[in-house]
């Protein structure tokens, strides 16, 4: 066992206790959370114009600050572009995000030298964890990889702008940057295949123990490490033996990568944004990430089935109930205020606070009054394909409002490894899950008002070809699992 092995465990002990310590006190840690966030904030412009001297509960602050989407904070976030100060946040940002919307076009998320370390800190401290609960630390002696958008930064009006994970590559700790791949030349690389097969030309001779990202763009940098090796990718790298990822649920790759790898390797699911570092998984066995209530953001949640409504109710989270699906309110120290991310989140647990994130608010399918959201039809095919020998690369589903023929339906676009023997037979085992899940679902196919679902199936790399179409292959961007119209699907390439 190498020095930097050995001390990394009493290191994970002294985090674990730390986590430990604010994880048990949840209240009075958010409370102290969203006091320091109000006296911090009271004298720029946005605390000066909602009136923050006055606010001493959170039912003031519900009073006085509205629930607001980017578009909605836009003219205060371009007063901070423009390199005014003491708008949003005390001073200046140090960093902007930019990040893609889909209605808004760019996005500007400012990063303030307050909000800046918390990015860094939870994804260190998921780490540590796992190695305090498992007692594994020799992976620290092996190369690690993440999958992420160039650290190539630009300037405006003082302040330094790229992508999240650009960004965070600048703060690598010294102890780790010789085990660090890929190298900052590949990594600069814009073109994301140029870029993977840079990375697979680096990482082939190395000894990889970890490797991190989005699971779609990992699975494709292990196929092209089968297509160059004919191995699998735990025969190429022994050592490989803990996956990290984040931005999409895991469950429908799993299948796929445990085939890819040869084996199981444990994995770590992280809950990162432009807007905060908001959640890690802390437990192997335990089901959802342990919510961040001490990384300078102040949460509240609305119940998605009530967001629509005139004047919706907000919690913290002493109301929160488990397996309620919340549309997840945050107020941080980069001066965002009462502000949507657009995630939904459900709690899997409140001793300690830990959730899972169901989906997103805008993407669901209610074309017919129906609100199915992407944990339900994760969980409907992973229930689908359980057992068996289908393997599943990516899939999307659509509304189908208009059929040539017969009652409207939902349409899945599915992208198969492994195609069934019967086609027919999965997509009635998928709609008998949506079914239990989903009551208003159930009814309108039991209605007579819906057929039951359909599935088309989407050529080799199709997704692929579909997101480099629309210039969103690789890094941070993520396909959609569902749309209440048919804009992407119509865009996908080569349907069978």
């Amino acid at each position: 066992m190498s020095i930097k092995s050995a001390l990394a465990k009493p290191f994970a002990k002294r985090v674990h206790y730390t986590v430990q310590k604010w994880a048990k006190k949840p209240f009075e840690t958010q409370e102290k959370v969203f006091q320091n966030l109000i006296s911090e904030a009271a004298s720029t412009q946005f605390g000066k114009d909602h009136d923050f001297i006055s606010i001493n509960s959170h039912e003031d602050f519900v009073k006085r600050v509205p629930i607001r989407d980017y578009e909605d904070l836009k003219p205060y976030v371009e007063r901070v572009v423009a390199g005014e100060e003491d708008i949003l946040w005390k001073g200046k940002p140090i960093y902007f995000a930019k990040t893609s919307g889909t209605t808004s076009g760019s996005k500007y998320i400012p990063i303030t030298k307050e909000s800046m370390p918390y990015h860094v800190e939870a994804a260190r401290n998921a780490i540590l964890l796992y190695i305090n609960e498992t007692g594994n630390s020799k992976f620290v002696d092996g190369k690690m990889i993440f999958l992420q958008g160039s650290p190539i930064l630009k300037e405006q009006n003082g302040v330094q702008l790229g992508r999240l994970s650009g960004i965070v590559a600048h703060y690598v700790p010294k102890y780790l940057q010789k085990n660090r791949l890929p190298s900052w030349e590949t990594n600069c690389i814009e073109d994301w295949e140029t870029k993977v097969d840079a990375i697979v030309e680096e990482t082939l001779p190395e000894d990889m123990t970890i490797i991190s990202g989005i699971p779609s763009w990992v699975q494709m940098y292990f196929e092209k490490i089968q297509q160059k090796t004919g191995k699998k990718v735990g025969d190429v790298f022994k050592n490989f033996n803990l996956f990290i990822f984040g931005g999409v649920n895991y469950e429908p790759y799993r299948a796929k990568f445990e085939n890819l790898i040869g084996r199981k390797v444990d994995s770590i699911e992280l809950y990162p944004a432009s807007e905060g570092f908001f959640a890690f998984q802390d437990k192997q066995q335990e089901k959802g990430m342990l919510l961040q209530l001490n990384s300078g953001i102040f949460y509240e949640f609305i119940k998605a089935d009530e967001f629509f409504n005139e004047n919706p109710k907000r919690i913290t989270i002493k109301d929160v109930e488990i397996g309620v699906n919340y549309v997840m309110i945050i107020s941080t120290n980069a001066g965002l205020w009462a502000y949507n991310i657009g995630d939904t989140v459900e709690f899997t647990c409140t001793k300690p606070f830990r959730v899972i994130v169901s989906g997103r608010i805008k993407h669901f399918i209610s074309a017919f009054g129906e609100h199915v959201i992407g944990k339900e039809v994760e969980q409907a095919m992973q229930e689908a394909v359980l057992g068996s020998n289908i393997q599943i690369s990516e899939f999307t589903v659509a509304p189908q409002i208009n059929p040539k023929e017969g009652l409207p339906f939902h349409e899945w676009f599915i992208e198969f490894e492994n195609e069934p023997d019967d086609i027919s037979a999965l997509a009635s085992k998928i709609d008998v899950s949506l079914q239990k899940q989903n009551s208003y679902y159930f009814d309108l196919i039991q209605g007579k008002v819906l057929q039951p679902l359909k599935i088309t199936k989407v050529k080799k790399d199709g997704f692929q070809e579909y997101m480099k179409s629309v210039g969103k292959l690789g890094g941070q961007n993520k396909l959609p699992r569902l749309s209440n119209d048919r804009k992407i699907v119509a865009g996908l390439p080569h349907i069978n």
